[in-house]
């Protein structure tokens, strides 16, 4: 767990210790997916449309769950750092009510509307009944998910990644265990594949909430509460934390459409060498998730010296590794783009999709850190300028104006450049928001503790 202490000597080692719980986490968040994907593409195309279908909605849903994440861990670790755990507990409490309301009118909004839905996104009447079928539980499934991701919040919060990190192997795992069972054994089809996750999340809800509360972590006492400045204050933060959530489907859609006027072979390379880049980022997912309850415990006593120390670390860990992780990737092109593709035309498209891309990788993690500590230094606005800046103004421009220049290989340049730019500004804005944030504590001294 975090060192309460904010003059701890070694931040670096500490964060690692809070990181590479979250890092096998995410694995296996990421595992099985995969899996649950292969199971329900056993089914056939329909199965395999619903799930496709399914995948904007969930994806919906996961950006205002993780909104609210990111501000429950911003909000709650700069209340424990400003010495104030009683109004933490009872914070803790607000998060999980409100939010688990807020994600249950979503699906019930989602539920009646979709067919509508399943209309407007193309979707043929034949699919209605597996809609009805999957959805439901689906639904529910995503409602655990999100409380249970608010446990995790909250636990992160007080420094302890080590139990969301291994609830998500073991929630993993269950799923995957489950998955052929309710789908194939008990004749469930795609239903079964949401059932398995509705008793994997159910499982890991109860085993989290239950340490949270015999931690006194939490408490569903609010009373002596004033619950609309603090969900006002929650809001501040989850909003725009929201939106820079959203705005990544929203781009990589439109990448998508740039790549697709190369041909299908295009497309087939890009949607690999995406996944590919997914994975390659992982330890920065991990690390935004590690270094926002430290960060707010700097940001609560006053501490911005630490807060820009422990920042400074992560980067040059995030350029070093991922720069690392370019060379492994240009030495294995020529072998790892005929193992995931047949089609000679997607095999020399990924090729070159490698010998770019994991260049500007080392760019692109320092934009998602800047993005997540700007998130626990109270700054969220900043953050989501953050997010446009790396997207609209870097990213996609240049995708499209290296695709115009030079074809598909151009487009490969032009994102790599993106990237690298998209670092190079986020670093800029995230010091502009430091200075402000020195500014603050000398004026105030350390941060009072808030509702």
């Amino acid at each position: 767990m975090i060192n309460a202490t904010v003059d701890n000597p070694r931040p670096g080692r500490e964060l690692f210790h809070l990181t590479w719980p979250m890092l096998f986490g995410v694995l296996a968040l990421m595992s099985y997916q995969l899996v649950d994907s292969a199971f329900i593409g056993q089914l056939g195309v329909k199965p395999l449309a619903t799930l496709g279908f399914t995948v904007p909605l969930q994806m919906f849903i996961i950006g205002v769950q993780v909104g609210i994440g990111i501000a429950t861990t911003a909000v709650i670790s700069r209340v424990l750092g400003a010495g104030d755990p009683v109004r933490a507990r009872r914070l803790g409490g607000l998060v999980v009510l409100s939010g688990a309301l807020l994600i249950a009118v979503l699906a019930v909004i989602i539920w009646f509307s979709r067919h509508l839905i399943l209309a407007m996104l193309g979707g043929s009447d034949d699919l209605r009944p597996i809609v009805d079928a999957y959805w439901a539980p689906w639904l529910l499934a995503a409602w655990l998910g999100a409380v249970l991701y608010f446990g995790y919040s909250l636990c992160r919060s007080h420094g302890d990644t080590r139990l969301p990190g291994a609830m998500m192997v073991i929630t993993s795992l269950i799923n995957v265990a489950l998955d052929p069972l309710f789908i194939f054994t008990f004749d469930w089809g795609i239903a079964g594949a949401a059932w398995a996750t509705v008793a994997a999340f159910g499982t890991g809800t109860l085993v989290v909430y239950s340490r949270l509360l015999t931690r006194q972590w939490l408490t569903f006492v609010l009373a002596d509460l004033a619950i609309r400045p603090a969900l006002a204050r929650l809001g501040g933060v989850a909003g725009p934390a929201m939106l820079s959530q959203l705005m990544p489907p929203l781009a990589a859609m439109l990448a998508t459409g740039f790549v697709a006027g190369f041909g299908e072979a295009a497309v087939g390379a890009w949607g690999l060498g995406s996944r590919l880049e997914f994975f390659s980022l992982v330890a920065v997912l991990a690390l935004t998730m590690a270094m926002p309850p430290m960060i707010g415990r700097y940001v609560g006593a006053g501490r911005p010296d630490r807060v820009a120390l422990l920042v400074w670390l992560a980067v040059r860990f995030v350029i070093l590794l991922q720069l690392v992780i370019a060379a492994v990737w240009l030495l294995v092109s020529g072998l790892v783009a005929p193992l995931l593709a047949s089609d000679p035309a997607v095999q020399a498209h990924l090729w070159d999709f490698l010998l770019r891309l994991p260049l500007s990788w080392s760019g692109l993690g320092v934009c998602m850190l800047m993005v997540s500590a700007c998130n626990a230094m109270g700054l969220p606005m900043r953050a989501l300028v953050i997010s446009i800046v790396r997207l609209f103004a870097c990213f996609l421009p240049l995708l499209w104006l290296g695709g115009q220049i030079g074809g598909l290989t151009g487009l490969f340049t032009g994102a790599m450049a993106g990237n690298i730019a998209a670092g190079i500004s986020s670093w800029l804005l995230y010091r502009r928001g430091m200075a402000h944030l020195r500014q603050k504590a000398d004026q105030s001294g350390p941060a009072p503790s808030a509702s």
